[in-house]
């Protein structure tokens, strides 16, 4: 739902094909070198107090940085960007030149992309392992073709909150899209919305309706790790948050030395091993975590709740979120992990999400 909220325009794709379009031809004009930094010379405008460039060595023409590079730079020689970006260029120019002549490491790697004028997009060490944007979309591209309804593999339809009925067919347009990509990185989440699960009933007696989904995010100037995220899901609703969250797994790649081919051997892979599972064992698991019951009173709850880790205050927030939203005290397995995954959705922390989604897989892995 952040990334639905956060980007404009002209970061939103209504097709992989275009997604894949846009950063292909950006890398097409990029290019990539290890420099010493004491061979770095920066230049400032004095007519322009905002105007910064790097001329690197055997350079056609000066750097422009971008605003994430300049913060990469300041961070490799110590100095702080917020401060550098408040000065005149040319006095933060002294001060990162002075920083480049006794940067310890010595060398770094340029990524530089001509699009106009030639732009530095990022600064790393030298033995950073770049995946690009692109390569992450052609694996997406493998299973999901252009992810708008050609294969199984699209952008989600949208909860309608007045009938409570889920609609896998709206159109995509910039709004309803969730196919994302800036100067820094690509972000992508597809759903298998058309092919849904019955994992049991609900309590009016109508079927417990699942389809699979997956988000996965790249960046090939640094800004974050590459990671594939995979789950069951009830919906996604028109803010694009996901509703009804199971069997969460998650694949993180961080750009070292040979993250290239950890990503060609160990993600890639497990996305189309997703692609092509069978849901049996979801299945068989939702239906054996439904007829464990576990407690019968509040005080079952609460101490079923506290012999797991979870505070006294946690226990009762998550004893009463099963009674709201699904109507009845919470007795099973599976009503436990519904209350536990549905806190995890309130945490604003990560490191918090996925510590409780964490204790909810387990209680589902021991009931099946």
């Amino acid at each position: 739902s952040s990334e639905w909220f956060n980007r404009p325009d002209d970061e939103r794709y209504l097709s992989l094909d275009d997604l894949w379009a846009s950063v292909k031809a950006r890398s097409e004009r990029s290019t990539s070198r290890i420099v010493e930094t004491a061979k770095i010379h920066v230049e400032a405008s004095r007519d322009n107090s905002e105007r910064l460039q790097l001329i690197l060595p055997k350079a056609d023409a000066p750097l422009a940085p971008t605003h994430w590079a300049f913060g990469q730079l300041a961070s490799l020689v110590g100095a702080p960007a917020s401060y550098l970006r408040q000065l005149p260029a040319p006095l933060a120019g002294i001060n990162l030149q002075y920083g480049l002549s006794g940067h310890r490491a010595e060398q770094i790697k340029t990524f530089e992309t001509e699009d106009g004028r030639t732009e530095l997009r990022a600064v790393t060490g030298p033995d950073y392992g770049r995946i690009y944007d692109h390569e992450l979309v052609e694996a997406v591209q493998r299973i999901a073709g252009n992810g708008t309804g050609d294969t199984r593999w699209k952008v989600p339809g949208t909860l309608d909150w007045s009938t409570g009925v889920y609609n896998p067919d709206v159109d995509i347009t910039r709004d309803t899209t969730t196919l994302y990509a800036s100067d820094r990185d690509v972000f992508i989440f597809l759903v298998d919305d058309h092919n849904p699960i019955e994992a049991g009933k609900l309590p009016d007696g109508s079927p417990d309706l699942y389809f699979r989904g997956f988000y996965c995010w790249n960046s090939e100037v640094g800004a974050k790790t590459l990671g594939i995220a995979s789950f069951y899901l009830r919906a996604v609703c028109q803010n694009r948050n996901i509703w009804g969250q199971e069997e969460f797994q998650e694949i993180t790649i961080r750009h070292s030395k040979y993250a290239a081919s950890r990503f060609a051997h160990e993600a890639a892979p497990a996305l189309t091993r997703f692609a092509n599972s069978s849901p049996s064992g979801f299945i068989n698991g939702i239906k054996a975590a439904r007829q464990q019951i576990v407690a019968r009173t509040d005080e079952d709850r609460e101490t079923f709740l506290r012999k797991r880790g979870f505070s006294k205050l946690e226990a009762g927030k998550i004893i009463d979120k099963v009674l709201v939203e699904e109507g009845h005290p919470a007795e099973s397995i599976f009503d436990f992990v519904q209350g536990i995954t549905r806190l995890a959705r309130d945490k604003t922390q990560q490191d918090t999400r996925l510590e409780l989604e964490g204790k909810a897989k387990k209680l589902l892995e021991r009931a099946g």
